[in-house]
């Protein structure tokens, strides 16, 4: 596929026809919202979650948007909220999602799949179903091989799943044939092992795929559009390659039946983190793959690869790497991604769209621990169809003076929310920037994406009026010295806080993880340090030790991380981290040390010798350090919301009571690390309850009330 658009219109907004003889589509752009899990069904069934979720993505302006898997067969059911597409009950789900996302002018497709040996037993209480007997390792279940009555099977329940969708409304279907999938089985020669006509050479391994392809041509009737989503490159021994996956893409093209090829990098259950790669992965990092295809067919190619920015996508197209772009983390951070990025690239706005930061912790994170997804960006995101709940998506029942103490993620939420809705909002931040610790992880090695979220959150500030005075303290004087306001929000973040392992160290010789990134001359009191002994100590389990440690091996240092955890940075692998950081450690000689706890620090010359205890043995051993650096517990930074309220505590919620002492009355919130520290995420969160209930008649007054919502 070529374009001859002129380089002044961007190719991202250009129509693009799928398909031909009677069953096209006209898309009205390239950008494709790619299918994804979402956890969001009930009882396996699509509902009103599910179509405000896609609608939200469509009244965004995305061109293409392809649904989570659907799977075709009683036989899968590898995680719980999956849905069942081959149960006639899905039909007016389907109805439902379709009649909003054609609403918008897009075009909807859902994909099919059977996840085959990459699933579990758990909820199906039945063997799993395989080429061959080949366990993954993942799963780690040994599966049973299909004879041609099973295949034979499967087949309809392709067929009978793709009628389903085109009695509920969609324009067609993909075939879900990479990442985890039963079909990848059958083409990758690790997974299937058959002598028969099913496996051996690789057309004999297409056979099941090229069925399926009939099958569900034949079910979808006229007019419908047929999609084959394939793995390019899985990198893992017997995995489908980059040779294969243009072979197999020939095959395809050459039944007439396909209407495009949607492209993957990965294998989901051993190379997952090149499937949903995080920010320490630069954009287009897949683009070889649809390259490779298109140059090899003449079928449409989506390309892959972390877009989230407008210039990224509009590069991969004009470079001729494919002919549509899959943005599914940039939509799901900004749903008015594909509108915002138009009006970008043609000059009509300065903004574009939020630029998803790929923390990767609330949409694959959440998902992979079964929960419905969520966007540490976007609070809105996977709860789209309970906003409309929200008091302060309508303007506020009167216009209010507020002020925020405090300008990290909760602060700059609460106050961009609050000034969009028309009050009149003061932001107040004591550091000469904006954006609390974010700016300091963002500071790190492999971190610079984080940026992203304190810099969308200062545009929404400007862009909405919000008054900002960087390096001033508000103390409660302060707060009524001039007008008096009629809210205060309260976001002051958290302190460090040290254990009682490191109380009585010297100065110099113990310092906490922020006072390192923040400023690491002055944390080492203006020693060199290159070649020092550094021991990090990984009190989370997540990306402050791994971020410090390597920021602290660039500058020369000789680092150990050690954690009472199993391993360290143990939740990087929820955010698919964790095999960069184990690579990038290995390469800049990091060691490691798990198990371990600190049962004695203190003052050894000008460093600091240390007890650790490996717990499951008890063996205690000591060692000499320079530096011991800590990235654990914080405390909340809560002597501005005593001094308003006398120390009144709460629920947990985003707490509210009136100000001590003040005639005026005006009330008191206090949110983020400010209430307990916690991830960006929850900060994120209750910034927007805040703001969004201000003013609304909700009770402000209520000390449940900014957390009662339904829609956050």
């Amino acid at each position: 596929m070529r374009n001859d658009e002129t380089p002044a219109t961007p190719l991202l907004s250009s129509p693009l026809r799928l398909g031909a003889d009677g069953r096209s589509a006209v898309l009205r752009n390239r950008v494709v919202f790619c299918a994804h899990l979402t956890n969001l069904a009930v009882d396996g069934l699509p509902n009103a979650d599910h179509a405000a979720y896609y609608e939200a993505r469509a009244r965004g302006g995305a061109g293409l948007i392809i649904t989570e898997e659907h799977t075709v067969h009683a036989s899968d059911r590898p995680y719980e909220k999956l849905i069942r597409g081959y149960d006639p009950g899905a039909i007016d789900g389907y109805r439902a999602i379709t009649d909003r996302v054609h609403a918008h002018g897009a075009v909807v497709l859902s994909q099919l799949n059977h996840n085959g040996a990459q699933g579990s037993s758990l909820y199906t209480r039945r063997a799993l179903s395989a080429p061959s007997a080949v366990w993954d390792p993942m799963f780690r279940e040994v599966p049973r091989p299909l004879d041609h009555a099973g295949i034979a099977d499967i087949v309809r329940g392709f067929a009978d799943t793709a009628r389903h969708c085109r009695l509920g409304g969609f324009d067609g279907v993909e075939l879900q044939c990479s990442q985890a999938s039963l079909i990848r089985q059958f083409l990758a020669s690790g997974t299937n092992l058959r002598d028969d006509e099913y496996g051996g050479t690789l057309a004999r391994r297409a056979r099941f795929l090229l069925e399926v392809i009939a099958a569900v041509r034949d079910a979808l009737g006229p007019g419908k559009i047929l999609g084959v989503r394939l793995a390019g490159e899985e990198r893992v021994d017997g995995g489908i390659t980059l040779d294969e996956a243009v072979a197999v893409a020939r095959r395809v093209e050459a039944t007439g039946d396909v209407d495009y090829i949607n492209t993957s990098i990965g294998l989901a259950t051993s190379t997952l983190h090149l499937i949903e790669a995080s920010m320490a992965t630069p954009a287009g990092y897949a683009l070889h793959i649809p390259s490779a295809l298109r140059a090899a067919v003449d079928l449409p190619v989506v390309g892959v690869g972390r877009f989230s920015r407008p210039g990224e996508a509009e590069a991969a197209l004009r470079d001729g790497a494919c002919d549509l772009v899959g943005v599914v983390r940039g939509q799901i951070a900004d749903p008015d991604f594909t509108v915002e990025a138009v009006a970008a690239l043609t000059g009509g706005t300065a903004g574009g769209p939020r630029v998803c930061s790929a923390c990767n912790q609330e949409c694959i994170g959440r998902v992979g621990f079964n929960r419905p997804i969520r966007c540490l960006q976007n609070p809105h995101a996977g709860r789209e169809n309970a906003t409309h709940t929200l008091v302060g998506l309508s303007a506020p029942a009167r216009r209010l003076r507020v002020i925020v103490v405090g300008g990290g993620p909760a602060g700059m939420q609460a106050a961009a929310v609050a000034a969009e809705r028309g009050h009149e909002v003061t932001l107040f931040e004591s550091r000469p920037r904006l954006g609390g610790q974010i700016v300091l992880a963002a500071a790190a090695p492999y971190r610079e994406g984080l940026a992203e979220i304190t810099r969308d959150l200062a545009r929404r500030c400007a862009a909405a009026g919000v008054r900002i005075e960087c390096g001033v303290a508000v103390r409660a004087g302060t707060v009524s010295a001039g007008a008096t306001p009629d809210a205060v929000v309260v976001a002051t973040g958290a302190l460090p806080d040290a254990p009682e392992w490191a109380r009585g160290l010297p100065v110099g010789a113990y310092a906490d993880v922020r006072e390192v990134l923040a400023a690491p001359d002055r944390a080492w009191h203006g020693t060199d340090a290159a070649g020092s002994r550094v021991l990090v100590v990984d009190g989370l389990g997540f990306h402050p030790a791994t971020s410090v440690a390597e920021f602290l091996a660039a500058r020369g240092c000789a680092v150990t991380v050690c954690t009472d955890g199993m391993v360290v940075g143990q939740d990087l692998g929820v955010t698919l981290d964790r095999e960069g950081w184990l690579a990038r450690a290995h390469r800049a000689g990091i060691r490691q040390r798990a198990d371990t706890v600190i049962a004695a620090a203190r003052r050894h010359g000008a460093g600091v010798r240390v007890t650790l205890v490996h717990h499951p043995t008890g063996a205690a051993t000591e060692d000499d350090w320079d530096r011991v650096v800590f990235a654990g517990q914080q405390r909340s930074d809560d002597t501005l919301w005593r001094a308003l309220t006398g120390g009144a505590q709460g629920d947990g919620r985003p707490e509210t009571v009136g100000a001590a002492g003040s005639a005026a009355g005006f009330r008191v919130y206090r949110i983020g690390d400010a209430l307990a520290p916690r991830r960006a995420d929850a900060a994120i969160r209750e910034g927007e309850r805040v703001g969004a209930m201000l003013g609304s008649g909700a009770a402000p007054g209520s000390t449940s009330a900014p957390g009662s919502g339904a829609a956050l």
